[in-house]
């Protein structure tokens, strides 16, 4: 170890996008789409994570993980990040079992389009245990909203030929959804179309674009992001506890249980959940890669410094320092936090600045939830499932399941 070098305070988790902002599609509300005006490289092709510099990440990230760590999850993302081929991967994993600690666990995760999955890429990330996350925003005409490629063509057939082929070769995949102002109105369709589909675990993300100090057209509405929550948690509930799982109601109950929030945007602090660009920069977030947002380079300085680092435990502890009162006093407050940092660009009733443009979207889908909850979290503590929640239900006169 040199002498810079030590494990982190508690575990972290770092997003990678071994070919920076790269993409072979082009959707409209890409956040990071625009971070390759960071480098000032002549060609796209200059996007790409190095030999030595993938081996000082996988080593440096092993290393940097507390001993009680006993998983490591490597999550690989982009821009596109098939576009680097499957020889990249297979030298990822190779080195991942050369570093890796006795007994220690590694998991990989890639987050794509699946425009470039065929039976080749599926051998290899079936074989190698990979989990894969395929993004798609609904049916067809939804999904083609947004979501086109560089010619400005519709990518649905191509994502689910895709689709298909994780299918045949038995890999394990789950789905990423934006919801933006285009599908926002169709909660119960969209929720069907993925079940349809296959997907058993389902991420739900909104869009909110804040340019030039104003909302663009495609961010949803909060009441909208309310209603499409809604009407998600009643067609689960109805028929899909227990066989369907949806990252923010897994979330929530985990919560009603009394333990703490699985996702980043709705925990108390942030900060353990990184990003690092091809060139070894790591910044604090990947919604927040900005200049002032860089800590540093993991070819110069230790991971492990980087992020237990001040300037990244000021950006963690920000997320609750900078919460309004109007916040803190919500009932909702310990599902939500404020959520992500990066949507809250609104001022609170009594003229504050920091409130989550989402918020009564928020407040509307927790209150509706709140009883079937309550009854799933009763039935879990009694030794049965959240499938046995309609037993603890309230029995007022007029109570239906998920009403506030």
């Amino acid at each position: 170890m040199t002498p810079d070098q030590q494990t982190a305070r508690a575990p972290f988790h770092i997003i990678t996008k071994p070919i920076g902002a790269i993409c072979n599609i082009n959707c409209e509300y890409c956040f990071y789409l625009d971070k390759e005006r960071l480098y000032d490289y002549p060609a796209r092709g200059s996007f790409r994570m190095a030999d030595d510099v993938l081996e000082r990440y996988v080593q440096q990230y092993i290393e940097a993980q507390p001993p009680t760590a006993e998983e490591v999850g490597f999550s690989w993302q982009g821009g596109e990040p098939t576009l680097m081929g499957i020889d990249f991967f297979r030298r990822a994993v190779a080195l991942q079992k050369k570093h890796a600690r006795p007994g220690q666990r590694v998991t990989n995760s890639l987050q794509t389009n699946g425009m470039l999955l065929d039976d080749a890429w599926c051998a290899f990330l079936r074989d190698e245990g990979f989990l894969v996350g395929i993004s798609i925003d609904g049916p067809e005409r939804k999904h083609d909203r947004y979501r086109l490629d560089l010619e400005g063509r519709g990518t649905w057939k191509r994502v689910m030929k895709g689709l298909e082929a994780l299918k045949r070769n038995n890999v394990e995949f789950n789905t990423l959804t934006v919801v933006q102002r285009d599908n926002g109105d169709h909660g119960a369709s969209v929720y069907r179309f993925l079940k349809e589909i296959g997907s058993r675990f389902m991420q739900l993300i909104p869009i909110v674009e804040h340019r030039d100090g104003k909302l663009t057209d495609r961010a949803v509405e909060p009441e909208q992001w309310g209603r499409f929550l809604t009407a998600v948690w009643d067609a689960w509930i109805a028929e899909d506890v227990g066989e369907i799982f949806v990252q923010h109601f897994d979330m929530m109950l985990g919560i009603t249980l009394g333990f703490p929030s699985t996702l980043c945007v709705h925990a108390r602090t942030c900060g353990r959940a990184l990003a690092v660009e091809h060139n070894g920069d790591l910044y604090s977030c990947d919604h927040f890669v900005t200049p002032e947002h860089l800590l540093g380079n993991l070819t110069k300085k230790h991971l492990s410094v980087l992020v237990d680092g001040p300037q990244q435990a000021r950006f963690g502890q920000d997320k609750l320092d900078t919460l309004p009162r109007y916040c803190r006093e919500c009932d909702f407050v310990k599902f939500c936090y404020g959520g992500c940092p990066a949507h809250r660009v609104k001022q609170t009733p009594d003229g504050d600045p920091g409130l989550n443009h989402l918020c009564e979207g928020y407040k509307m889908f927790y209150a509706h939830t709140g009883p079937a909850l309550r009854a799933m979290a009763a039935a879990v503590r009694r030794g049965g499932t959240a499938r046995d929640y309609q037993r603890y239900m309230p029995q007022e006169r007029g109570a239906t399941v998920g009403s506030p």
